[in-house]
């Protein structure tokens, strides 16, 4: 397609969407104004820069579709953009729009060879002669965000990269926040009372290195970056978006200067967890020892047996840990389960 073509279809439809999965794989380069005097660049398949003619001091990444079949997350943003490309929501703020991996949103599965959310902080690089779509498009989607902050304006600006998803199963929490390990800084008040007004008031903080999207964001870009998954992963068309309505209204009212009705942080409000061990997929053996159905944050009793693989059982060890992202269909080597317990975070919130 060329560029012109692009913006033709794109000025007649406003739906940079429907554009991307049509052309999963590459689109050109192309910018045009529009008449309230926004700024629109497309980038790359899937992603498009807008920058109002008039802007604040925030630099805003909505990030939805690394995994391919976690729709909600994408018809949520692509709501959003289309109101935006229509001239129908004005913006205040510099937004980078992604859509991660639009090859696994056609064929509505979480990835087509890699795991595209354990591929960012160059983690796509790390074996040499190992090729795939999802390593080359993680390079790319980092080289487009640090572009994107890079060419900020100069001077006290806030970075923030939410990278939307919805889980395999269900979860005790509905929506829950993973919040990247930030290497012994405070963790942040306002950014809590965000999440809280996009229904998320259940946070799992990350004590170590990951290789997501999020911490990405939070060390390489020195942005405010979360993980926020929002509900259950359904295919298009069957998502209730009524669901999801605090989130669209929050996020619509932080890149268009709306009101957002946010409360004083008090840990109280909150369910907190942070990581006590991480189980990996040794051996093709692996298996868990609960039923599909089993929710996230679920606990057991001690000592039950959650999880096996060749020579080994994993099983609760502590009163309180609970099961998070259990997969036992991931590749050999990465990370089947999350064990969590509940945490304070007084006097690390500022």
């Amino acid at each position: 397609m060329k560029p012109e073509e692009l913006l033709q279809q794109l000025q007649q439809a406003p739906d940079f969407l429907k554009l991307t999965l049509a052309h999963p794989d590459f689109l050109p380069f192309a910018s045009y104004q529009l008449e309230n005097g926004t700024d629109i660049q497309i980038w790359d398949t899937g992603v498009i820069y807008c920058q109002p003619k008039q802007f604040g001091q925030q630099d805003i990444v909505l990030s939805s579709g690394v995994h391919g079949n976690e729709t909600a997350p994408v018809e949520l943003c692509s709501e959003l953009l289309n109101k935006v490309l229509a001239g129908k929501l004005l913006l205040t703020e510099r937004v980078l729009f992604l859509f991660g991996n639009p090859p696994a949103m056609n064929a509505g599965v979480r990835e087509i060879q890699d795991n595209l959310n354990r591929l960012f902080s160059g983690h796509h690089s790390k074996e040499p002669g190992v090729q795939s779509a999802e390593r080359e498009r993680a390079k790319k989607l980092e080289s487009y965000v640090l572009k994107f902050f890079d060419e900020a304006p100069q001077g006290l600006r806030e970075r923030k990269l939410y990278d939307l998803h919805t889980a395999i199963r269900g979860s005790r929490f509905e929506k829950f926040v993973v919040y990247p390990f930030l290497h012994g800084k405070n963790w942040s008040k306002n950014q809590f009372e965000f999440l809280k007004a996009c229904g998320a008031n259940t946070v799992l903080l990350m004590q170590t290195p990951a290789s997501t999207f999020s911490y990405f964001a939070a060390q390489s870009c020195k942005a405010h970056g979360f993980t926020i998954e929002l509900g259950k992963a359904r295919p298009f068309g069957q998502n209730d978006m009524s669901r999801f309505a605090d989130a669209a209204a929050a996020f619509r009212a932080l890149i268009s200067g709306g009101e957002l009705a946010t409360t004083e942080f008090n840990e109280a409000d909150f369910n907190l967890y942070e990581v006590r061990r991480s189980i990996d997929k040794t051996t093709e053996a692996f298996k868990l020892h609960f039923a599909d159905n089993i929710e996230n944050f679920t606990t057991f009793d001690l000592g039950t047996v959650l999880a096996s693989d060749q020579g080994v059982e994993y099983r609760v060890e502590v009163e309180g840990e609970a099961i998070i992202f259990p997969n036992p269909k991931v590749a050999v080597g990465q990370r089947a389960m999350l064990m969590v317990k509940p945490v304070s975070v007084t006097g690390k919130v500022s």
